[in-house]
């Protein structure tokens, strides 16, 4: 349908502006739309794969500042511990009951990145475990890790110039490995090519307003995007269509 294609294309483009911008939100305004469309397993699937291609790019193009042993710190406990979590749930809970789930952490994961200037929860290296931990099952089962890793950096006072990079590499990892635990991606390949090109201009888009807008304004535009995209999946699925 016409209006899933535009729907996945305009997510997919909002999302790779907002990684560009302020580091993190690619799954986080994408994938409320992607699994509206595709259901809650591929929808979360297509998020982690578009934000895999999207954090490789935005690492090639800041990658003097990643701070690697913060990246290997809160990847070992997602991958460890978050990721394998996450796999059991989303092959066992039924499509329906995992949609509401979805559609609710997500808007969790928004109120979290609302009030996180007041959220110094994630503090020392029991705060990156359980970040990381945190980050791994939501990447795998809402295609959503960022809000747990924004949350540990405005804990650790984390400087935006190495956050953007390092949480890239993180994403890498992350996205890698939550995408080989969940098994392959089903989506013609015309729509995936739609979105890769949607992902492209959406990245070049971010790269632009990065320059001119500060990332708190593009923050807030983009989380209330996220916000109509999840409670419309969270709709759809409490009315079991």
């Amino acid at each position: 349908m016409l209006w899933a294609l535009l729907l996945l294309s305009g997510a997919g483009m909002a999302g790779a502006a907002a990684q560009r911008v302020t580091g993190l939100g690619s799954g986080l305004v994408a994938a409320p739309f992607f699994v509206l469309v595709l259901g809650p397993f591929q929808g979360v699937l297509l998020a982690n794969v578009l934000s895999l291609i999207n954090s490789v790019v935005i690492l090639a193009l800041t990658r003097r500042d990643v701070e690697v042993g913060k990246a290997l710190l809160l990847s070992v406990p997602a991958v460890g511990l978050g990721v394998p979590i996450g796999v059991v749930v989303v092959h066992r809970v039924p499509v329906r009951v995992l949609a509401v789930g979805v559609a609710l952490l997500i808007i969790a994961a928004l109120l979290a990145v609302i009030f996180s200037d007041r959220a110094r929860v994630f503090r020392g290296p029991a705060g990156a475990v359980a970040a990381g931990s945190l980050s791994g099952f939501m990447n795998v089962t809402a295609g959503v890790g960022g809000p747990a890793i924004a949350l540990y950096a405005i804990s650790v006072s984390w400087p935006h110039r190495n956050l953007v990079p390092t949480v890239q590499l993180y994403a890498i990892v992350l996205n890698l490995v939550s995408i080989a635990a969940k098994g392959p991606l089903d989506i013609p390949l015309p729509t995936m090519s739609l979105a890769l090109a949607s992902m492209g201009i959406g990245i070049a888009l971010g790269s632009l307003l990065a320059k001119v807008v500060p990332p708190s304004a593009a923050q807030r535009a983009f989380i209330g995007l996220a916000f109509f995209g999840a409670v419309a999946t969270l709709v759809k699925a409490l009315l079991g269509q």
